[in-house]
């Protein structure tokens, strides 16, 4: 085999791993594919004599490639139209793994991503690197250019923030979520109002991610009542809503981010995403990704995909 397949051969071994380590880190599957493009770039540049540990080694610069495109995107995220939501991704592709444990699966939720963007960059790369990889705090130092004791403070920090506010479904059936689902899609559409609120905790929460291109609430809204009025507002038919989506959505029920959710898809086209946390039997919360740019991957996904149901009729 020539050096150069060889190289390619040892890089695509550690892909999917560095897929998910930049996923994790920058909560934006199209980003983290640039990032470990930029990765093999590097690799195919670097003489292999000078690397003793490959994976060691990748894992410093996708890492460090990360931490700099978090610092440059911090700006673009602070201006950013409405609230910012991570870039959804169907489960079972490689980029939502490692999943051997609890930690490893509830690391790549959106409920925890949402919670990452409080972290500073190094403090994101701590707790991704020691929660979702299992890495000790000595290899951590390495590849932060750091010391074990700053390590184990960035991860304390890190877990100050995500805390214990977030609790993985791993409970919930996907027969049980999409009965649940079946009945608040069932109140959603016919505006009932009172039926939406006895789905909901009392403390639930829904957030929209338009981008400034599709229209969405600003803010995140709390609280049962008044989700469920703003609910029975969306789920409202109109022909304006119709022409902004290219059409009459259908609703299919999957899962993204190991998370009970809603597709609307417009002749094969994803048009927007709501993924719904459940604790307890009730729903907790919901986001909506509308924004067309956050809907690439995930679109690409559903292509690929058999659907066998037709899905259920928003609008």
């Amino acid at each position: 085999m020539p050096p150069h397949d060889a190289n390619v051969t040892e890089f695509e071994t550690y892909r999917p791993r560095l897929g998910s380590l930049a996923y994790r880190m920058l909560g934006s599957a199209s980003d983290a594919e640039d990032i470990v493009q930029e990765a093999y770039i590097r690799w195919s540049k670097t003489d292999r004599g000078n690397v003793r540990e490959p994976g060691a080694w990748l894992t410093t610069v996708v890492t460090n490639l990360c931490i700099n495109e978090l610092n440059s995107a911090r700006h673009r995220r602070e201006q950013y139209v409405g609230t910012w939501l991570p870039e959804p991704v169907l489960d079972g592709h490689p980029m939502l793994g490692p999943e051997e444990d609890v930690a490893q699966r509830e690391s790549v939720t959106f409920a925890v991503l949402v919670l990452l963007e409080q972290l500073s960059p190094k403090e994101r790369a701590a707790f991704v690197l020691y929660e979702a990889f299992s890495y000790p705090h000595k290899e951590i130092a390495e590849i932060l250019y750091t010391s074990e004791a700053a390590s184990q403070q960035l991860v304390r920090r890190a877990r100050g923030h995500v805390g214990q506010s977030v609790t993985l479904d791993d409970h919930v059936r996907s027969a049980q979520a999409q009965r649940l689902l079946e009945e608040f899609l069932d109140a959603a559409t016919t505006g009932n109002l009172d039926q939406l609120i006895s789905l909901m905790t009392s403390d639930v929460t829904t957030s929209g991610d338009g981008g400034g291109q599709v229209p969405a609430t600003p803010y995140p809204v709390h609280g049962a009542t008044a989700v469920a009025k703003l609910l029975r507002g969306l789920f409202r038919p109109s022909e304006a809503k119709r022409r902004l989506a290219g059409g009459s959505p259908r609703l299919h029920f999957s899962r993204a981010n190991r998370t009970p959710t809603l597709i609307a898809e417009v002749d094969g086209s994803i048009v927007a995403t709501m993924q719904v946390t459940i604790v307890d039997g009730k729903i907790a919360a919901l986001r909506t990704v509308a924004n067309p740019d956050k809907l690439r991957f995930i679109t690409a996904q559903w292509s690929r995909a058999p659907h066998p149901d037709p899905g259920y009729p928003m609008w």
